[in-house]
């Protein structure tokens, strides 16, 4: 496979500030994107080096953001953590799904009934002006032999005003063949995004909604435009906002939120059973701002505005 490395143009759209130049390089296992010596996010290509010995070989896997770091350099994200060792920076797994009449999974893999794979990555330009584009597939296990179900790709763009780094995220999922991926009602499954260890605990990550809700019982099941998600990270407070486009089926979608655990899903499984079919594509796009400090409710929001006119 071709070595990415190259500068990543901006979009001057996407910052109302001054954007400073993002570089993406091909590093090992991973891809980095960086602001001068600033890290923004790594892309987890192929499957690395499990961070703890204890965890067990079928939860290898690839084709995630293994991280995200604020403007001053805050993790925002966890990567396999104890108490749910599935759980990734962001990913995109269904979990609760019907395939050629199989019941299959590929969000909980310890038990073995469906996986997400990193196939390839795609060098050059992206919809969204520039970055990266990568290569998944969703395998059914419960088939003999295995079988892919569903194909993904995932356009990614990042930026930055030195204040706020922006990742832009297009997933879009096909039929692998001519059957269709059927996705039962389930309250979780679709984006997700695993806090910074240190939010762990009912009292220690915060969130913030359009809607102003900041009560982690009620945000879940909420159908918000954007959330906010946060805590103290060394003392510090830092978080990430996520954006719904209202392009996206359901939106907006209704949200998991752990009643413990620093961890968040746009799930839109939750208004009931849908399905993809062969040849109608399911495209999602989402919209995470990072930056340090409390969430600011008014500025978000017209960021919210803003990504809403972005076509």
């Amino acid at each position: 496979m071709k070595p990415l490395s190259f500068l990543v143009a901006l979009v001057a759209a996407v910052l109302p500030a001054a954007a400073q130049n993002v570089s993406i390089a091909r590093e090992g296992k991973q891809l980095i994107a960086r602001a001068g010596d600033k890290e923004i996010l790594r892309y987890q290509a192929e499957p690395g080096e499990f961070p703890r010995k204890d965890i067990k070989e079928i939860f290898k896997r690839g084709g995630y953001i293994q991280s995200i770091h604020t403007p001053s350099g805050k993790l925002v994200t966890d990567d396999f953590p104890p108490n749910h060792v599935h759980h990734h920076g962001v990913w995109s797994p269904w979990t609760k799904a019907e395939f050629e009449g199989r019941s299959t999974d590929f969000w909980n893999m310890g038990d073995g009934k469906g996986r997400v794979d990193f196939v390839a990555l795609v060098e050059g330009k992206n919809r969204d002006g520039s970055g990266f584009t990568a290569k998944h597939q969703f395998i059914d296990m419960t088939a003999k032999p295995e079988k892919v179900a569903l194909l993904e790709t995932w356009d990614v763009a990042v930026s930055t005003d030195g204040k706020r780094n922006i990742i832009d995220l297009t997933i879009t999922q096909t039929c692998a063949g001519e059957s269709p991926l059927k996705l039962p009602e389930y309250h979780y499954g679709g984006l997700g995004l695993r806090g910074n260890r240190a939010w762990d605990g009912a009292g220690n990550a915060q969130f913030l909604t359009a809607s102003g809700l900041t009560d982690r019982l009620k945000v879940n099941t909420a159908k918000e435009p954007w959330c906010w998600v946060g805590g103290k990270v060394d003392g510090k407070t830092c978080g990430v906002a996520i954006l719904c486009h209202p392009s996206n089926f359901r939106s907006p979608q209704p949200i998991r939120v752990h009643p413990t655990e620093p961890f968040f899903c746009y799930a839109p499984q939750q208004g009931g059973a849908m399905s993809i079919e062969p040849g109608k594509p399911y495209v999602a796009r989402y919209r995470l701002i990072v930056a340090d400090g409390e969430p600011d409710a008014a500025a978000l929001q017209k960021a919210s505005e803003e990504y809403a006119t972005v076509k």
